[in-house]
């Protein structure tokens, strides 16, 4: 389905002025007709005055980053797409399947609220009537989708959530092509956000291949979030395009282990942190301990043996390596 913009009707203001004028002409001859009594000419005004209001369902307000898809007895005739006052053929249908759908998303062209009018019977029953606009925006609008619950390249579950950025580009794809654009995005957008989530692991893991080239790599959700996105954002590309979308950015909104593990995972990333800050004292106790024994030789100011060098270096090691302050013992007797 090709789209076909029709951009020669801009003249709703003239048709609106010229209906009012027959109107006016119509009353002014029934009122001629019945003082003389030409008859044909009142019957002429008579069907004027009843049929006259057909037209006016041909007018059409578009505002700006607004379309308007037109059918005329089922055929496709084409879109309005720019904002002004028009006028088409007052039988053409307005099509728009999912102008009644609300997902978790910024507004559309009704604010995001349907329209709604109530009646009430005689017998104290109220009805709803929905008057949802059949006009399709055009703006950039955002799909905020629920959380789901994922298993990385690891296993692990996750709970994740994306934000996708995206528009309208081409109506009649959009209206034709698939049965409602609103829903096919939001299930494209759970399915693309599976297919790459499960190829990252949440945190770096070792002899992981996150690109596909064989390769061992650093990406994880938590680190490489960038590119987890723009891969997202394509994946939905490549499925939407059909539709008459684009995908203009996709960004993650939500990244945590689930609840279940999440206890578990949050230890051993503290279990991890102490190793890696042990790692780093020792290191520097050892250069310590290697820099006090080498000042001690070049002054000369003691002579140790290796006995002695030992215990010199396990009281340092201890003191410099030791969560809780020392207690240091002085010895004033014989350094034998």
């Amino acid at each position: 389905m090709k789209e076909k913009v029709l951009n020669n009707r801009k003249n709703g203001m003239l048709v609106l002025i010229g209906i009012i004028i027959l109107y006016l002409a119509a009353c002014g001859g029934v009122i001629f007709s019945a003082a003389f009594g030409t008859y044909v000419l009142l019957g002429i005004c008579i069907a004027w005055l009843s049929v006259g209001w057909i037209p006016l369902l041909g007018l059409k307000v578009l505002k700006p980053q607004e379309a308007l898809v037109l059918t005329l007895f089922g055929k496709y005739i084409g879109t309005l797409k720019d904002n002004g006052f028009y006028f088409v053929n007052p039988f053409c249908t307005a099509v728009n399947p999912a102008a009644r759908t609300k997902l978790n998303q910024s507004g559309d062209v009704d604010g995001g609220k349907k329209a709604l009018f109530t009646l009430k019977t005689s017998e104290g029953v109220t009805t709803e009537l929905d008057s949802a606009s059949k006009k399709i925006s055009l703006k950039i609008m955002t799909l905020n989708n629920n959380r789901q619950k994922i298993n990385d390249c690891l296993g692990n579950p996750i709970e994740i959530g994306i934000a996708v950025m995206w528009r309208v580009v081409d109506t009649a794809k959009a209206v034709f092509n698939v049965d409602n654009y609103k829903e096919y995005l939001s299930l494209q957008c759970d399915s693309a956000l599976r297919n790459i989530v499960r190829l990252y692991p949440y945190d770096v893991a070792p002899n992981v291949d996150t690109t596909g080239d064989g390769i061992a790599d650093d990406g994880s959700l938590r680190g490489s979030s960038e590119v987890v996105a723009e891969r997202i954002r394509e994946e939905i590309q490549s499925k939407v395009q059909e539709a008459g979308l684009e995908i203009l950015e996709a960004r993650i909104t939500y990244l945590a282990y689930a609840p279940e593990i999440a206890a578990v995972m949050l230890q051993r990333q503290q279990a991890s942190a102490i190793i890696d800050a042990r790692k780093m004292i020792v290191d520097g106790a050892v250069g310590m301990v290697e820099m006090a024994l080498e000042r001690l030789n070049e002054n000369n100011v003691v002579e140790l043996d290796e006995e002695r060098k030992a215990a010199m270096v396990s009281n340092l090691l201890v003191v410099l390596c030791g969560n809780h302050d020392t207690q240091p013992i002085v010895n004033t007797g014989s350094l034998y």
